[in-house]
């Protein structure tokens, strides 16, 4: 977790708590970092959430892969639905979103391929916004 100079876990995890820092492991599959330029992919990463005194502090801890921006993320594999070819298309012919994103929604949230696209048209193809929006 944290390298503390050769103190004691056990007794660092102590002060932290009287100090009112509360440290919890995140078990996340991927994570997704996105620029005006990149997107930067973790897959498989380590992920720490530290509340301090109500402040939430994310630590990621990983190898990213950099995709194009707008490409990365929930196993996509960094192609994008125009160079694939395989999106659905949005009806007034503006957002594509990728099958797999739309498999993924449907099966995360448990709705119909139909619900799941409504959902990632709504959020602008943001997985994790249209898989709440559907729980």
């Amino acid at each position: 977790m944290f390298g503390g100079g050769g103190m004691n876990p056990r007794k660092m995890k102590q002060m932290m708590k009287q100090m009112g820092i509360d440290v919890t492991e995140i078990d996340a599959e991927e994570v997704v970092v996105r620029t005006d330029e990149e997107d930067l992919v973790f897959d498989a990463p380590q992920v720490t959430r530290m509340d301090a005194q109500g402040q939430m502090t994310y630590q990621i801890v990983g190898e990213p892969e950099s995709v194009a921006a707008g490409t990365g993320g929930s196993g996509s594999g960094g192609q994008s639905a125009i160079e694939g070819g395989d999106g659905t298309d949005d009806e007034e012919g503006g957002l594509e979103i990728p099958d797999d994103d739309v498999h993924i929604v449907a099966e995360r949230a448990g709705v119909p391929e139909e619900d799941a696209i409504e959902a990632l048209e709504a959020e602008e193809g943001d997985l994790a916004a249209a898989i709440a929006r559907l729980e």
